[in-house]
């Protein structure tokens, strides 16, 4: 019995040999710093303790899969393993080129997907509090007209910044706008009583900064149309001014449009529609969203909601 129970360290230390050789063939034929090789080093090993007791050279597909599943239900993110299996398939595909192996094992392998990051919306209340404050200067009225779209309509950067001054008329009259989106595919969205506003009072002063035959109904401070990255820097000051704490960007507001409006209506096909999005799977992001605000009143309403302590 002693000597199955030490019969493994051989094993070990022929595994260990190997990596050695591994990881010094990573060092002086592809250069790498020290550090990645020793995250080679540590994904490696990682591999070698899930899967102890198997012999390098028999490690196959349904090893890796079984390993990976391991891992990721200890915990370790999707991008994490994603990285892990990368450098276990640099080892088996040295072990082909230079040790005769006859498969990767890793080959066909992949990592769990990393779920999709959920869009951070503001608060209704945030909302309200960036455009609503103050600023009368001719830029300023412009960046709340920007700004109103982007909430009231789930406009896109790129769709905003190309509306044209004709577009704007049209707005007011009809209470709408029809824009060209990705895939050239064009949508027609309502625009809402606040965003008229704003838009009507920047009307009066757009002419006082844009140029002469200039098309583009929003513009820079030379008066010709406004550029992405202006966009961006002026909402993320506004946003500063009015005390949101987090970072605020054009999409920011779109998400919130998504977001706010689905709490409300609840009607999921119809905010597909006004995102322009070809897929409905792109839209039901937001219903994770939504859960997470019925979620929070559950937990703040509900008798039996609360966690022990």
């Amino acid at each position: 019995m002693a000597s199955e129970r030490s019969a493994p360290a051989p094993q070990e230390d022929a595994r260990r040999a190997l990596l050695d050789e591994y990881l010094d063939h990573l060092s002086h034929q592809r250069r790498l710093a020290t550090g990645t090789r020793r995250n080679y080093e540590r994904d490696v090993a990682t591999l070698f303790r899930v899967v102890a007791g198997v012999p390098v050279e028999r490690i196959e597909s349904h090893h890796i899969r079984r390993a990976i599943a391991q891992l990721h239900a200890r915990g370790i993110e999707p991008r994490t393993l994603a990285s892990m299996l990368s450098g276990w398939r640099g080892l088996f595909a040295w072990l082909v080129r230079h040790r005769g192996l006859d498969v990767n094992p890793c080959a066909g392998v992949r990592a769990p997907k990393a779920p999709k990051a959920l869009p951070k919306a503001l608060s209704p209340d945030a909302a309200a509090r960036l455009l609503d404050a103050p600023g009368d200067a001719a830029l300023e009225v412009r960046d709340r007209a920007m700004f109103e779209l982007f909430y009231s309509s789930g406009l896109r950067l790129a769709e905003l910044i190309g509306l044209e001054a004709a577009d704007a008329r049209a707005m007011l009259r009809d209470a709408e706008v029809t824009v060209t989106g990705k895939g050239s595919k064009t949508r027609t969205v309502p625009v809402g009583a606040k965003a008229r506003d704003a838009l009507s009072a920047w009307l009066e002063r757009r002419a006082s900064v844009a140029v002469p035959d200039e098309p583009a109904l929003f513009v820079g401070a030379r008066g010709a149309r406004v550029g992405p990255s202006v966009v961006r820097d002026r909402l993320a000051k506004w946003a500063l001014r009015a005390g949101v704490a987090q970072h605020v960007h054009p999409h920011v507001l779109r998400h919130s449009f998504a977001t706010h409006l689905l709490q409300s209506s609840g009607d999921l096909r119809a905010v597909q529609e006004m995102l322009g999005h070809a897929s409905i799977s792109t839209t039901q992001v937001y219903t994770s969203l939504d859960f997470q605000h019925l979620a929070k009143v559950y937990d703040a309403a509900h008798p039996r909601a609360k966690k022990k302590r």
